[in-house]
């Protein structure tokens, strides 16, 4: 089938629209706006805005809060797309996981960078324009290896007796293209993701980075014939963020463990192994002992608002692999989430069944024997990161550190605060609200609004050391391996950083090391509790093809007795749907489209 589209709309960066000069070009563009791929090798700043548009539809630059749809978190929103599809909603038609329409196009947009790099007049210099030609075009292949894998998160699926990805497509379509192209296999998909890394890091720098002299250009560079100036001009700092070596090589490593985890591993040709080799690969870029690097912080990135406003262009924190830019100061964050009493939403509660998971500071599971846990005392003595990352009652919050009470018998009368379980449309579901991501010196309140800044970090590498941790663990057990460090090391040292076991002997931890089984439970529970709330629990959930239905539970508390609420929101999943389905109006589109077992 052929599909005839229109000519190619660029979306161009702010500088570029000053060239639409009156209200009449809005609705009939004048000749000059109209540029062919002629026009664009004579244009750089208008080929740049090919690429730019690829960075702009990049869907890990906003925050998601699909742990909605997920035994983590449920919204008081009811018109929650994440909440209506964990209630039975969830659709071809439906689908508010896909990102197909915008990563399609945008590998459109990257396949043409690619084809017109090497003819643009980046600069009058021979060597800098190749170099320029070189960025752009590695920027664009590790973009699209980024851009693929997303799409295989999101709709990789069993046809039959075959795993399937996406239609590869690596060349710029036009009007004569055939558009009704069926799916690779997911291992071909694999296979064209490890291609393009492999093209990206030929032609990319590790870090943009500038350097002090020609001795230390790449060699890569200097065999061009590249001064450091030059290579300056084109690889400083100034590019820090886009695309570079270091993400290329995470970014394959995220679709190897993807690849070799249960849902996927029998069509995909990777293994456990191969996956923990990709991953520490990425870590060993932090130096020869890479668990050592473990940023002692990085588990409250978000939280310190001076030092997000004190960014330097192009700098990360030792945390952070991979970010967006620095927001300009806001309160959306803390206005959707904070509790009501904060002149906030509360938006994203947090289950009772993500609460559970916290350990004791002792380390142990609070149901393990020993563990001094107390039902009626649930906060005390628990891991850290429950009171960094959820608000529970009797937790101070906000500007002027409020207690906020979630008690139903805590405000006047005894009738609960306006923060107590459903007592406003912004209040709680489950008897907690989100803490983490939020500042707390942000005031969301109209009369007195104080905005702070944030960041959206793409790749952490706390999420590479927990893929290294479960990739190694399944292949060689918890203290196996060759790599100079092991799953155990980085349990260890993740649970050290979190304040578990302090000054003491994490005799769980050790209990694990002696059981494969055992570490697994607990490398899947440290990923749950480091990463909430930024996206990752519903694909885990999937790729490890564990329960999708647990009852999201909540608790409610009237003086000092706590009482679970078993049944806050049932989730309604059907085991089709490991997979997420392509698009309905695709499917119907192009009969060379198959559709994942068991959607309609």
């Amino acid at each position: 089938m052929k599909k005839i589209r229109k000519a190619i709309l660029l979306t161009l960066v702010a500088p570029l629209m000053a060239s639409f000069a009156s209200c009449d070009d809005v609705f009939e563009p004048a000749v000059e706006n109209h540029k062919d791929e002629t026009a664009l090798e004579v244009l750089p700043d208008w080929a740049v805005g090919i690429l730019t548009h690829a960075y702009i539809s990049n869907p890990l630059t906003s925050w998601s809060f699909n742990d909605v749809a997920t035994d983590d978190a449920v919204s008081n929103d009811p018109g929650n797309n994440y909440r209506r599809m964990a209630t039975g909603g969830w659709t071809a038609s439906n689908n508010p996981m896909s990102n197909w329409q915008n990563l399609r196009g945008s590998i459109q947009y990257l396949n043409q960078t690619i084809e017109l790099a090497d003819k643009v007049e980046w600069a009058y210099n021979p060597v800098v324009r190749e170099m320029f030609a070189m960025r752009f075009k590695g920027e664009a292949y590790g973009m699209r290896a980024l851009y693929t894998y997303l799409l295989l998160l999101q709709q990789a699926g069993w046809v039959g007796n075959e795993l399937l990805g996406i239609p590869i497509v690596t060349e710029y379509e036009n009007a004569d293209s055939e558009f009704n192209k069926p799916r690779a296999t997911f291992a071909e998909c694999i296979q064209q993701i490890y291609d393009d890394v492999d093209a990206a890091l030929e032609l990319l720098p590790e870090d943009y980075k500038a350097v002090d002299s020609d001795s230390n250009v790449p060699s890569k560079y200097s065999t061009l014939g590249a001064t450091y100036s030059q290579y300056n001009r084109v690889f400083d700092e100034a590019a820090s963020n886009r695309m570079n070596g270091r993400i290329a090589k995470a970014i394959r490593a995220q679709a190897a463990l993807l690849a070799a985890s249960p849902a996927y591993s029998a069509g995909s040709g990777i293994t456990w192994e191969e996956a923990a080799n990709q991953m520490a690969t990425v870590l060993k870029g932090l130096g020869s002992n890479p668990v050592a690097e473990v940023d002692p912080i990085g588990h409250i990135w978000y939280a310190d608002s001076k030092a997000i406003q004190e960014f330097e262009t192009g700098i990360n924190p030792k945390e952070i692999l991979w970010r967006d830019n620095r927001q300009d100061p806001s309160v959306t964050l803390e206005r959707d989430n904070f509790p009501p009493s904060l002149s906030g939403n509360g938006r994203v509660n947090p289950t009772q069944n993500l609460v559970d998971a916290f350990p004791m500071a002792n380390g142990l599971p609070i149901s393990a024997s020993g563990s001094g846990y107390n039902p009626q005392d649930p906060y005390k003595d628990r891991d850290p990161r429950l009171a960094l990352y959820i608000l529970y009652n009797g937790q101070t919050a906000g500007i002027q550190n409020t207690p906020i009470y979630i008690a139903t018998d805590a405000g006047d009368e005894g009738t609960g605060t306006i923060d107590a379980v459903n007592k406003t449309e912004q209040s709680t579901r489950t008897g907690y609200y989100m803490r983490k991501l939020l500042v707390q010196e942000t005031n969301p309140s109209s009369n007195a609004t104080v905005n702070t800044n944030h960041y959206k970090p793409m790749i952490r590498y706390t999420e590479m050391f927990l893929g290294f941790a479960e990739a190694a663990n399944e292949a060689w057990g918890p203290k196996g391996g060759n790599h100079g460090f092991t799953a155990y090391d980085v349990i260890k040292a993740i649970r050290e950083r979190a304040g578990i076991c302090v000054g003491t002997t994490d005799a769980y931890l050790d209990a694990c090391a002696n059981d494969k089984d055992m570490m697994r439970e607990l490398i899947r529970n440290e990923r749950r509790l480091e990463l909430c709330f930024e996206g990752h629990r519903f694909w885990d959930l999937r790729r490890w093809k564990v329960s999708l239905t647990e009852t999201a539970k909540g608790m409610s508390i009237t003086g000092t007795t706590y009482t679970e609420i078993p049944d806050v929101e049932v989730r309604d999943y059907k085991d089709y749907m490991y997979y997420g389905p392509l698009p309905y109006s695709e499917v119907v589109k192009f009969s060379e489209l198959l559709q994942n077992d068991g959607w309609k």
